[in-house]
């Protein structure tokens, strides 16, 4: 049987004959562009999500970097108040110190100890003011007894709440070498006690590498020459100032000359005194061994510092509470003896003696070193009195260390008069560091405040214990008369809580 032919592949292949489309070619189409668009919705989702991460990133980056920077100027604030209650409670502390030593005088004598008396209270902070610090207790901790709410020792109201505290350190500057005394060129006096006191605290032999390397300005300068800048950069004169005080040496070596053009510096010499500590930094040949040896040895303690540019220029240093080290520069001054003999000056077994001994009672007696200037006079010259005194024990125990009595060029009385060593303090520092504890950080701002008690009116005065120029009114004339330009200064100073010359805060 014949079958019919089949059809050719051509027949097969032709396209539908146009004409109506069945319902099933239609849902083919649609689902075949339904598959070719799957996953569009997917990626536009995701898409947005990136986008909105992206955004709410960097929001919330902005938002925790605002309020990072909000907590710490707020914590930096509370730290500043903490700092000034700390420097407004130190007057206040400083302005009671004539009613404390007059009161502690009595007692003293019993032991030796006669004459007009100025107590440091302010070397215990801790004990007068620690009431007023943080709280005593921390929380969850039982109180002491008699402080049913955790206050500060029983007291209501003291103390800093929020756990922040401030840290209190008071330095006595008449303690210290005045550099600014220089600044007082009247018969060139003053010129020549600042020199020999800095030629005393640069003279041990320990300190030679420092002046035979380059200096800050990366020039040679020995002891004469940084001695001689500092004093010409405060003095008012044009002359140079040689700090050779040997006999043959010259007051001046001749006019003031252009070393700080020729170093490349935009500035002179400023012929006038010191504002600050810092800006002893730019007289020539100051560098940073300088500066850590002798300026500042340790910034986290000043009361180590050696020199100052604040002070009673018409007073000596302070033998009551000078540190060691001042003490020596002081007596190894070629104004007070002469260095070539004296074996304190020259021998450095005996100035370790010196510094070790001066240490020890410094310690034990909280800083009151010798209680006036006839007890330093009697401790250096080893004087055997017919009482013992401090001054005079403190001899002996030296003597006993191997430390030969020091002979002055002049008497005690020519010393005072000269200005040359004293025993009062009117100017001190106070440095006062707020403290705000936070999530992985500490704020901490320092105060630095220098007092001016010269001429302090006293708290039981009519008057006294008033503020400002009210307070000081009745203090100074006891009459409350109002201020005028003749009497403003004697009135603001009268106020016993004293005058504020320098504030900075860190």
């Amino acid at each position: 049987m014949n079958h019919p032919a089949a059809p050719h592949a051509e027949e097969r292949a032709s396209p539908t004959p146009p004409g109506p489309t069945p319902p099933g070619g239609r849902a083919r189409r649609r689902l075949r562009r339904r598959r070719d668009r799957r996953g569009v919705a997917l990626v536009m989702v995701l898409g947005a999500i990136t986008v909105l991460t992206v955004f709410l990133t960097e929001l919330q980056e902005e938002t925790s970097t605002e309020l990072s920077a909000a907590l710490a100027d707020r914590d930096a604030l509370r730290a500043e108040y903490y700092a000034r209650s700390a420097v407004n409670l130190s007057r206040m502390l400083i302005a009671a110190e004539p009613s404390v030593s007059a009161a502690i005088g009595p007692m003293l004598a019993i032991v030796g100890v006669r004459g007009e008396i100025q107590v440091p209270i302010w070397r215990f902070t801790d004990i007068f003011l620690g009431p007023f610090n943080a709280q005593l207790v921390a929380p969850g901790e039982e109180p002491p007894p008699g402080a049913a709410d955790g206050s500060a020792a029983g007291g209501k109201n003291l103390g800093l709440t929020g756990g922040g505290r401030f840290e209190l350190k008071i330095v006595d500057e008449d303690a210290k070498l005045n550099i600014n005394r220089a600044a007082d060129d009247i018969a060139i006096q003053d010129q020549l006690a600042v020199a020999g006191q800095l030629f005393a605290l640069m003279a041990p032999a320990q300190y030679n590498p420092l002046f035979e390397e380059r200096d800050g300005d990366g020039q040679f300068s020995d002891r004469t020459a940084i001695c001689s800048a500092l004093i010409d950069w405060a003095d008012p004169g044009d002359q140079l100032f040689n700090c050779d005080l040997s006999a043959n040496a010259q007051g001046s070596t001749g006019a003031e000359d252009s070393i700080y053009q020729t170093l490349g510096l935009a500035y002179q010499r400023k012929n006038a005194p010191y504002d600050s500590l810092e800006e002893l930094r730019l007289v020539r040949g100051m560098g940073d061994d300088f500066w850590a040896t002798f300026v500042d040895p340790d910034p986290n303690d000043p009361d180590k510092r050696v020199l100052t540019v604040w002070g009673n220029r018409k007073q000596g240093i302070n033998v009551t509470t000078a540190s060691p080290q001042a003490l020596l520069a002081l007596t190894c001054s070629p104004n007070l003896v002469d260095v070539a003999t004296t074996a304190l000056c020259n021998d450095p077994i005996q100035m370790t003696s010196f510094l070790t001994v001066v240490s020890l009672v410094q310690g034990l007696t909280g800083g009151l070193i010798f209680p006036s200037a006839a007890d330093y006079h009697a401790a250096m010259t080893q004087q055997e009195g017919k009482s013992m005194s401090l001054g005079s024990m403190l001899g002996q125990q030296l003597k006993a260390m191997g430390v030969e009595p020091v002979k002055f060029k002049t008497s005690l009385k020519s010393m005072q008069r000269q200005g040359l060593i004293g025993n009062k303090t009117k100017f001190l520092s106070i440095y006062a560091d707020g403290v705000v504890p936070g999530n992985k950080r500490e704020t901490r701002v320092r105060i630095h405040a220098v007092l001016d008690m010269t001429g302090a009116g006293k708290l039981s005065e009519p008057g006294g214990s008033g503020g400002g120029g009210g307070g000081g009114a009745g203090g100074a004339g006891g009459s409350g008369a109002a201020a005028t330009q003749d009497n403003y200064e004697s009135l603001v100073r009268s106020n016993p809580a004293g005058t504020i010359i320098y504030y900075r805060i860190q």
